[in-house]
């Protein structure tokens, strides 16, 4: 670490993660991991930095041929958060039928499990 922290480059700190796959438990990288946020000035940095490595989806894309499949596929990779904020504002944009419809589908598909 001491090496990594004297480089400070990108390339460095890359070496740094293969060396701790190769010498640390997964326990110890995510205690490592959560001191290093823990650290940080403000919650924003803290989000930065674990967007950087979470890679979130962004906004959908406009649909191409299928909007459910499209949806689907960007639902694949959206983190929880993303799929979340998505979901509620377009359960809140329909229409209040739309929203009972919806409400009813999703109680028939839980029965259904």
């Amino acid at each position: 670490m001491g090496y990594t922290l004297t480089l400070g480059s990108y390339d460095a700190w890359r070496g740094f993660s293969l060396v701790a796959m190769a010498r640390m438990t997964t326990e110890e990288r995510a205690a490592l991991a959560w001191a290093a946020l823990r650290s940080l000035d403000t919650l924003e940095q803290a989000e930065l930095v674990t967007e950087s490595v979470l890679k979130f989806a962004g906004h959908p894309m406009p649909p191409f041929l299928s909007p459910m499949e499209d949806a689907r596929a960007w639902a694949s990779f959206a983190s929880l958060r993303e799929r979340k904020a998505y979901a509620l504002a377009a359960y809140e944009a329909l229409p209040p039928r739309d929203q009972m419809a919806f409400r009813k589908h999703i109680s028939e598909v839980e029965i259904a499990a």
